[in-house]
């Protein structure tokens, strides 16, 4: 529980995330229109998707900022960088997120089993 509110109740931590987010919305801004476009779509897709705190979302939306302006940096057409298939590039990014399909994943198993008397707390 102690964590939870770590996580969800640290004014600190969350006036921090808040003014880290504005920074690098701030580089989003930066790049060129046509990444600008893909990293919102992607950012909007993604978020779907975040599972938890979203911290571990933040994260790989900050990485991709730093691959896009990388790309740019080189003169590459964003869709270079994600190939055609931006979903299938998402999903990629998703690995390593904590998602809500993963939460919902867990409470089906974890009912079922504990229905059947196979759960951990059923010991």
């Amino acid at each position: 529980m102690s964590e939870f509110f770590d996580n969800y109740f640290n004014v600190k931590k969350i006036i921090e995330s808040k003014r880290e987010y504005r920074q690098q919305m701030a580089r989003v801004e930066a790049l060129p229109k046509d990444y600008r476009f893909v990293f919102k779509k992607i950012q909007g897709y993604m978020w779907n998707f975040a599972g938890g705190d979203g911290y571990d979302m933040m994260k790989i939306h900050y990485d991709l900022i730093e691959l896009f302006e990388a790309g740019a940096a080189e003169g590459k057409h964003v869709l270079e960088i994600t190939g055609e298939d931006v979903a299938a590039f998402c999903d990629e990014l998703l690995r390593s997120a904590r998602t809500y399909t993963e939460d919902w994943h867990e409470a089906l198993n974890r009912d079922i089993l504990k229905k059947f008397g196979k759960g951990n707390d059923s010991k």
